[in-house]
């Protein structure tokens, strides 16, 4: 059986960042329903020295838009990072999921092996092109997409497993 990169890569980043989507749009009802200023959740944090929602949600977008990007041989497209509330997100959102779902199996399949350079603050990480998606990209987007999970939750929004994993079937 051969390994197909796209698989692996672009429908778990699609369904992640799907139901990240998702529960931003629940976030938004939540905060007119309650009647609060939204920009509460979209800046808060789990702890004071973790990133607020609003950077989770940013770098899940980065690091999924880069992954297919560097794997179909591309350089990621920039998103400045200036989102302050739940409408601007998801439609960073959207845009992130745009960009994926632009890409074909033909443009990723094949990558395995390939070389991805990484530029990171101070240094740049080298990955195969596997252990990239399996090492690096999956469990970021996973972390960030968990974290902006957690801080809703925390935050009194009714959010269940189900909202994080979506259907089934």
């Amino acid at each position: 059986m051969s390994l197909s990169m796209f698989a692996i890569s672009v429908p778990p980043l699609v369904r992640s960042l799907t139901q990240l989507r998702s529960i931003l749009e629940k976030a938004t009802d939540f905060a007119e329903t309650k009647r609060f200023d939204p920009s509460v959740l979209v800046n808060a944090r789990l702890y004071p020295d973790m990133y607020p929602l609003k950077r989770q949600v940013q770098i899940a977008s980065d690091v999924s838009k880069g992954a297919v990007s560097r794997l179909a041989g591309q350089e990621p497209p920039k998103f400045d990072d200036v989102e302050n509330s739940f409408a601007e997100l998801i439609e960073r959102v959207d845009k992130t999921l745009a960009h994926i779902n632009s890409f074909t199996a033909e443009q990723i399949d094949g990558s395995e092996a390939t070389t991805i350079l990484l530029p990171l603050h101070d240094r740049t990480l080298t990955f195969t092109g596997l252990t990239y998606v399996t090492h690096f990209v999956l469990p970021n987007v996973y972390f960030h997409v968990t974290t902006t999970y957690a801080i809703l939750r925390h935050n009194g929004l009714e959010i269940g497993k189900k909202d994080y994993l979506g259907e089934f079937g």
